[in-house]
């Protein structure tokens, strides 16, 4: 499968499994793809810095699209940068770095 056929099916699940994202004001996208590697790197953004799931959003990102595209075997979530940039930065970083949510497992 071509990088854009991965990365299409990386957004069909992101926008019908995660719709919290762009519901709670919060934005995502598909940064990168490698085909060869199978991995993909998915930048998330908006108010997701300052939402306190962020961090169980992010974390069943990353375990549950390697299950639901073929194709994909690792997953990266970061926070995005530029327009897209989240709101509270600092707090975000904190909260990836907080082991309260390891095994949490998020109903999305």
């Amino acid at each position: 499968m071509s990088a854009q056929g991965i990365e299409q099916q990386t957004r069909n699940y992101l926008t019908s499994n995660v719709p919290q994202i762009q519901q709670h004001g919060g934005n995502f996208e598909v940064r990168d793809i490698d085909e060869e590697a199978g991995t993909a790197t998915v930048a998330i953004g908006g108010a997701c810095s300052g939402c306190g799931i962020a961090p169980m959003t992010m974390k069943a990102i990353e375990q549950r699209l390697p299950k639901n595209v073929d194709a994909i075997e690792d997953v990266s979530v970061v926070r995005a940068g530029g327009p897209d940039a989240a709101v509270m930065p600092s707090k975000t970083t904190v909260m990836e770095e907080m082991n309260e949510y390891d095994d949490y497992s998020p109903p999305f």
